[in-house]
């Protein structure tokens, strides 16, 4: 292909990452020869880098066959990239992703063991971990995180659970952990991984917020740093890269792990788009180099953004935030992600949607808000002016919605005692009825029933639908939130197994 050389210091690459990232290279080198028109490409997508039809919607979209590297990929380009993330993080093996953590979590599941294994996995889990289940043919043996008593939120998952799940289902293929957790707590990963090593394992960790752990001293190490066999995470959600963009990381057999390199691959391609969008690869690969050359620096000025973020709601009425407690605290220890920002509305009386809607209005979305807890992503590409709009924002509105104090109530996703009658791959494919919601009590669901966000299921496939999740569900809807993933988001009708 006839590219064209950009020019050193192309504005598309603001702090010369190309040098050390082959992806975004191949993606500045081919929009520089589309734009000198030495390159006219009779390949897909079919909008052909011109916006004549549809307009900018599609600028910036470069596949990765035919357009940063060859359709034969004669350049080695992702796999020269994906090197390079390996060695970040200190593995052996990685594949970059563009369907998300949804698909690097499901790809690690399919790699784990066989259909009808067992595996012990934590509850909090988001869908794509259930469904990679379903995938996968596995049944999972529940471990809870602790409720912390003083926030409602979830802790951290006792090792001692993890423990007593793998010597009462020896047979299990892996322990699988989300951590840290949406709202940013943290497990010892460090005991976790001896305790599944212990029972022959692997450890796989599903940090899909935490892809900056591990590159400054400000954040805690990363979860393959401390002994787990395989990390997924999203590059989207706290680095600057396109939405999708994901890294499923491990430590495999080659390199003295758990886990077989073969069926990781073949778990990855299996569920894996072959049509890869090559700019949500090469803004994976900016944000490895990134982390790498900046990361130290850049992080540390997040922890401080979160930190002084946090510090000056603390000194509201009544608000509370989520932060680190040590061991000893009359409350108990809680850890948590210096990076992440959780405000806590309780002892304000102000509702957690009348205050988003405030902030909806100022064009500050949040990316969550149920009654009692905000969350307000702070990431990497924010600064002093953005931190400061947002919490002076955040304020105002909850001053404006004030009322009595209330104690804190804690959602619904955290607390789910699941009811297990069969396997979430027998109930998803099992001969199924619509019925209403009022006699669907004690039927066994088809579907995964979740709130959203967070997106953590109150119902899975194969789970008999209790009074007391169908009252919570209902619960949630009736004060504004979401119900996703279910046929029916009004919950008059359920799906349940066929009678």
């Amino acid at each position: 292909m006839n590219f064209v050389t950009p020019e050193p210091h192309d504005p598309r690459d603001p702090l010369g990452l190309a040098s050390d990232a082959p992806l975004l290279d191949g993606w500045l080198r081919f929009r520089a020869a589309v734009d000198a028109g030495t390159t006219m490409p009779f390949t897909i997508p079919g909008h052909k880098q011109r916006t004549h039809l549809v307009g900018d919607v599609v600028r910036g979209d470069v596949p990765l066959y035919a357009g940063l590297d060859t359709m034969k990929q004669d350049g080695g380009l992702l796999v020269k990239a994906e090197q390079r993330a390996a060695a970040a993080w200190g593995v052996d093996w990685c594949r970059l992703s563009v369907a998300g953590a949804t698909h690097a979590n499901q790809a690690a599941v399919l790699a784990l063991g066989r259909p009808g294994q067992d595996v012990v996995i934590t509850r909090t889990l988001h869908r794509s971990l259930l469904l990679g289940i379903v995938l996968a043919g596995l049944r999972p043996v529940w471990v809870r995180p602790e409720l912390d008593a003083a926030t409602g939120l979830p802790g951290a998952v006792p090792v001692a659970a993890v423990e007593a799940a793998l010597a009462a289902h020896p047979g299990a293929c892996g322990v699988v952990l989300g951590d840290p957790s949406y709202i940013g707590t943290r497990s010892n990963i460090t005991a976790h991984a001896a305790a599944a090593h212990a029972a022959g394992v692997p450890l796989v960790v599903d940090a899909a917020w935490a892809a900056h752990f591990g590159f400054s001293p400000a954040v805690p190490s990363h979860a393959l740093t401390l002994g787990a066999d395989a990390l997924i995470t999203s590059a989207h959600k706290t680095l600057p890269a396109w939405s999708q963009a994901a890294l499923l990381l491990a430590r495999t057999r080659r390199s003295g792990g758990l886990l077989d390199p073969d069926r990781l691959e073949r778990g990855f391609d299996a569920t894996h788009t072959t049509s890869p969008a090559g700019a949500i690869l090469a803004s994976t690969d900016a944000a490895r180099a990134l982390l790498q050359h900046h990361g130290a620096d850049l992080i540390g000025r997040l922890v401080e953004l979160v930190r002084d973020a946090r510090e000056r709601l603390a000194a509201v009425q009544g608000l509370a935030v989520v932060t680190d407690r040590p061991d000893g605290h009359p409350a108990g220890p809680l850890h948590v992600d210096p990076a992440k920002l959780v405000v806590l509305l309780a002892g304000t009386g102000a509702h957690g949607h009348a205050v988003e809607a405030d902030l909806l209005a100022a064009g500050i979305p949040l990316e969550m808000a149920d009654r009692d807890v905000l969350v307000p992503m702070v990431t990497l590409s924010d600064d002093k002016p953005s931190v400061t709009r947002l919490v002076d924002t955040l304020v105002a509105a909850i001053e404006k919605h004030r009322g009595e104090p209330r104690k804190t109530a804690p959602a619904t996703a955290w607390t789910v005692e699941p009811a297990t009658a069969t396997d979430p791959r027998s109930a998803f494919f099992a001969r199924h009825e619509t019925v209403c919601a009022a006699t669907a009590v004690g039927r066994v669901s088809v579907e995964l029933i979740a709130p959203y966000p967070p997106g953590v299921p109150v119902l899975a496939p194969g789970e008999v639908i209790s009074a007391a999740a169908l009252n919570a569900l209902q619960a949630t809807l009736a004060d504004g939130g979401r119900i996703a993933y279910a046929a029916d988001p009004t919950l008059a009708t359920m799906q349940v197994i066929a009678s």
